[in-house]
């Protein structure tokens, strides 16, 4: 337990999906003048430095965002990689591309005066980072050491009752898919409007693979809840079983407008970021 270090794997493929979406999302509740709370149930270190030995170890943003930055300004890239990409840009300076945002940082820089980061982490290097991260800022954020899943049930409805909630463990255990589905089963009653964003991993684990499904049944189960799913896989699975070959994100209230969006972007995505002929994308969506 709490081997998972996000800095060996930031700015990889999953990430390129995770936080396409993510800014997705936060520019939807950034149309209206009400404010909203997000919530991060695994909220890492903030940021990531792909220079340090745990980047460059890895190379995983070489699949991810490294291939990206430099279409960041071209005319055929898709309009949502281009707002992932100026998210990323935000913290660099100039054409050098050092720093990656985790997802908190992605939301404090989307984030206006009013709005609340509400951060869960519970390994505690990656909270300690967290922490430093934050430490200038005193109103807007807040952090705690926590389990996020267990966290999360205390507080939705957040007072704006506006919201999004993103779900991102590490799938370290197996029970952490467990755990989602039933971390959902009790906060989707109790704030049924609020966005919800679920990352997950695609792997050779049959809990990864049913997943998906497990979260379907549930929207189903509830009245006027609507879903998205997106995948990205850039290459095949190993001979092993071992590594990630793709990822999902399930958004559970999303805007009517993200389909088409992702639409563009995913077999951009497969062609420009795909390392092999297995290289493929899933979109799926149930309105209710």
């Amino acid at each position: 337990m709490f081997s998972y270090r996000h800095g060996f794997h930031a700015g990889n493929h999953a990430d390129v999906l995770k936080h396409m979406v993510l800014v997705q999302l936060l520019e939807h509740l950034l149309q209206k003048d009400k404010p909203f709370w997000v919530v991060d149930t695994h909220a890492g270190g903030g940021i990531y430095d792909l220079t340090s030995n745990y980047a460059t170890k890895s190379a995983e943003a070489d699949t991810g965002v490294s291939t990206l930055w430099p279409l960041r300004n071209k005319k055929a890239t898709p309009e949502v990689v281009k707002d992932y990409l100026a998210q990323v840009a935000a913290l660099n300076n100039g054409d050098a591309l050092q720093w990656y945002p985790g997802s908190p940082q992605i939301a404090a820089q989307m984030l206006r005066e009013g709005d609340h980061l509400r951060l869960f982490e519970l390994h505690p290097t990656e909270i300690k980072l967290l922490q430093a991260h934050f430490a200038s800022v005193k109103r807007g954020v807040s952090m705690q050491a926590a389990d996020g899943f267990a966290s999360l049930r205390g507080c939705v409805p957040p007072p704006p009752r506006r919201g999004l909630i993103h779900i991102d463990p590490p799938y370290e255990a197996k029970d952490d898919y467990r755990r989602v589905v039933q971390t959902l089963k009790d906060t989707l009653p109790k704030f049924p409007s609020g966005t919800y964003a679920i990352w997950y991993p695609e792997v050779a684990r049959r809990e990864s693979q049913q997943l998906p499904g497990q979260l379907k049944r549930l929207a189903a189960e509830l009245p006027k809840v609507d879903w998205l799913h997106a995948t990205l896989r850039v290459k095949g699975a190993e001979r092993d079983g071992v590594g990630l070959f793709g990822s999902g994100m399930f958004v559970i209230n999303p805007p009517y407008t993200l389909y088409d969006k992702l639409a563009e972007a995913l077999p951009w995505l497969v062609e420009t970021i795909g390392q092999d002929e297995h290289a493929a994308y899933t979109l799926e969506a149930q309105a209710s």
